[in-house]
């Protein structure tokens, strides 16, 4: 409990330090920060704000946010409810007051299908935009999840509960509370109570075969589950049962795979024999000896780890007579939670590897990811002229990382932590893909949520990784510096945007994209770049870039909020490439300072090249001292190990030779790294 109450106090403060820094009232600032986590979590694909309060005769109604893709072929509509509270301890919510916040969401969609309603609403009202995207896209709708969003804990223990329909359409709940939002922020494990009791509440249990051999090092089910079963399951938990599953997570939670729909729709009686079958993993399991086999009576946090599409797409076609012919197999491991992080992503990648699927797909487990964190935990940022000591920035490459970092440390090393790297410098790779996305002039990708946009700067930087010759060495150092360079402005644009007298508030996110980009853009269009380089040293924005960031964010406020005739939800308008054409193509005027400070592409290469030989020199000097600290002696027992195992070529040898005459005499710099590549590779034969 006093770990509940330390987060809170430390979420209460976080609130409160974006709401200062951007201009929001505490709930909404509140709202923004959840929406991340409620979109990387998969619950909602991008959160759009939207607050309404009023009522509809005697009934109250009031929305604070929604969630819509019109691509997405599920049609989930979300509805949103924030309820934040300021308190020194964390405060308790109950079931009849739960219920009651849900009710007001559900008023508002009711009324919102009612034009009578619509017209009493001002055409220009955020609640006449929501109420109109309702109506006109309620044919597609095929499922509404009312959210409950509170900084309070949830005493009812309900989660994704059905409770009825509205016209025809069913409605679950889902409650995000205090509890549940700590444990995805310190664990990134919001499924530790996903539980799936296929006995009590899926028709039954599922008989199973046991693959394991006694002292296996995980236990393991080959099962074969009905797709009327899979399609409830899918029903109620959606895209948490993939999270796991980048793939899946990435690409498939909205799409269904044609073959498969085809196959269930025409040759349901062979959809076991065409498809491939499922691949997942549990917490633990429970399993029963019921006289004619083992039965699979439960499963705590299960995750298809392969078989994304498979699940949605059936479940796409669960109104379908046939699925009641459509059986799927399941091949199950069980991986104890304090193994999971290490093993599942593996039977991911070399479950979905045998699929043909691209590198891209693996992004949350790719290499660039280390190396952006490796770069994190070294490099100092300058001190700059805003602050009085250098600092280093923390990229969280697994979610939880930044609070395990701090609370396995005593007070006072806390302290010291919190001085290397200050909470304002901490990103997440969430954070990293708008940062990225915006330089490379693609903000309608950004606007489309935080999981749909890092799924495209996987997929682009996944390709550039894999080119053998470009490879890591592209994203080195000096990359890593630009791209705090991008956070340092990205971030800045979000801070002074809400303050300028043009912002009408409410789509600050699109803006500052948008902005972003049309800088960028404008840049290249005179064939100069922003000097990044300039930006990291400063560790701040120059004042000139500033301005000319706010000349185009007044441009992308304006055409974001004057849509085209015909559109009217403009959060859906910033999503549509169109909207960034227009921006792009638009003329701004700059001031002339700001076109003298652009630098020459070249020159920014020069620059990159420059730091990557002296980074090798520094390295070369690094290792001759190395290796002339180990002393003769050491290299000659080096030497002669590698010859005792055969494991050494002549020039080795030799280079091993000169090594063995320290301080007699002393190595090159390309000899040291040499040897200190081979004493590397003789370890492995220790």
């Amino acid at each position: 409990m006093e770990e509940l109450a330390e987060f809170h106090r430390e979420l209460i403060a976080d609130v409160q330090g974006d709401a200062d820094a951007m201009g929001l009232i505490t709930a909404e600032a509140f709202l923004e920060k959840i929406g991340d986590i409620l979109d990387e979590a998969g619950e909602v694909s991008s959160l759009g704000l939207c607050y309404f309060d009023g009522k509809d005769g005697t009934k109250p109604l009031h929305v604070d946010a929604y969630g819509w893709d019109q691509d997405d072929e599920e049609g989930v509509l979300t509805m949103a409810v924030c309820d934040f509270v300021l308190s020194d301890e964390p405060k308790s919510i109950g079931k009849d007051e739960i219920n009651s916040q849900l009710k007001r969401l559900a008023n508002f969609i009711v009324a919102a299908v009612r034009q009578s309603f619509r017209e009493g609403l001002e055409e220009t009202s955020k609640g006449f935009v929501l109420a109109d995207l309702i109506a006109r896209s309620w044919k597609k709708i095929g499922k509404i999840k009312l959210l409950l969003v509170t900084n309070r804990v949830n005493k009812a223990r309900t989660d994704a509960q059905p409770i009825g329909e509205i016209g025809g359409i069913p409605v679950t709940s889902n409650v995000w509370d205090l509890s549940r939002i700590q444990r995805f922020i310190s664990s990134g494990q919001t499924r530790e109570d996903l539980v799936i009791d296929f006995a009590a509440d899926y028709d039954g249990a599922i008989p199973v075969l046991k693959t394991s051999f006694d002292g296996a090092p995980f236990e393991s089910y080959i099962a074969v589950i009905p797709g009327t079963q899979l399609a409830a399951i899918y029903d109620k938990w959606g895209a948490r049962l993939l999270e796991a599953n980048v793939r899946s997570f990435l690409q498939a939670r909205n799409k269904v795979n044609r073959g498969i729909r085809d196959t269930i729709r025409d040759q349901p009686e062979m959809f076991f024999s065409y498809n491939n079958g499922l691949t997942a993993t549990a917490d633990a399991v429970e399993i029963s000896d019921m006289g004619e086999g083992l039965f699979l009576m439960s499963a705590d946090n299960l995750q298809i780890v392969n078989g994304g599409q498979t699940t949605a797409s059936i479940h796409a076609a669960r109104k379908l007579d046939q699925l009641k012919d459509v059986f799927v197999q399941m091949k199950l491991t069980i991986v104890p939670p304090e193994r999971a992080e290490e093993i599942v992503p593996r039977i991911s990648e070399f479950a979905n590897s045998q699929n043909k699927v691209n590198a891209a797909d693996f992004f949350a487990n790719h290499p660039f990811h280390v190396h952006m964190q490796e770069f994190s935990r070294r490099v100092l940022a300058p001190a700059g002229d805003v602050h009085y000591r250098e600092s280093k920035w923390f990229y969280e490459r697994a979610r939880g990382q930044f609070a395990d970092e701090r609370a396995r440390r005593s007070p006072a090393e806390r302290k010291r932590f919190d001085a290397e790297f200050p909470r304002t410098q901490f990103f997440t790779k969430t954070d990293l893909a708008k940062f990225e996305n915006s330089w490379r002039c693609k903000p309608h990708i950004v606007s489309r949520g935080a999981q749909k946009n890092f799924g495209e700067l996987a997929r682009v930087i996944g390709e550039e990784w894999s080119d053998s010759k470009a490879g890591a060495d592209r994203f080195d150092e000096v990359w890593y510096k630009r791209l705090v360079a991008k956070a340092i402005i990205f971030r800045n644009l979000e801070r002074v945007v809400p303050a300028q007298t043009w912002y009408a508030g409410g789509y600050r996110a699109n803006i500052v994209t948008y902005a972003f980009a049309k800088v960028v853009h404008d840049a290249e269009a005179r064939k100069r770049t922003v000097d990044l380089d300039q930006v990291w040293r400063m560790q701040r924005v120059p004042v000139i870039l500033e301005r000319a960031c706010l000349v185009a964010a007044e441009a992308a406020n304006d055409v974001i909020t004057n849509p085209p005739t015909g559109i009217r939800n403009m959060s859906e308008w910033a999503k549509q490439q169109a909207c960034w054409s227009q921006l792009s193509a638009r003329s701004v005027t700059y001031e002339r300072e700001f076109h003298d400070t652009l630098i020459d592409p070249s020159q920014a290469r020069d620059f990159k090249r420059d730091q990557r030989r002296e980074r090798v020199e520094r390295d070369s000097i690094n290792a001759q001292a190395e290796v002339v600290l180990q002393g003769g002696e050491y290299w000659s027992n080096v030497l002669a190990f590698g010859k005792s195992i055969g494991k050494l070529n002549p020039k080795e040898q030799s280079i091993l030779g000169v090594c063995a005459q320290i301080p007699g005499k002393v190595p090159s710099e390309s000899q040291s790294r040499a040897a200190l590549q081979i004493v590397t590779r003789l370890e492995a034969f220790y």
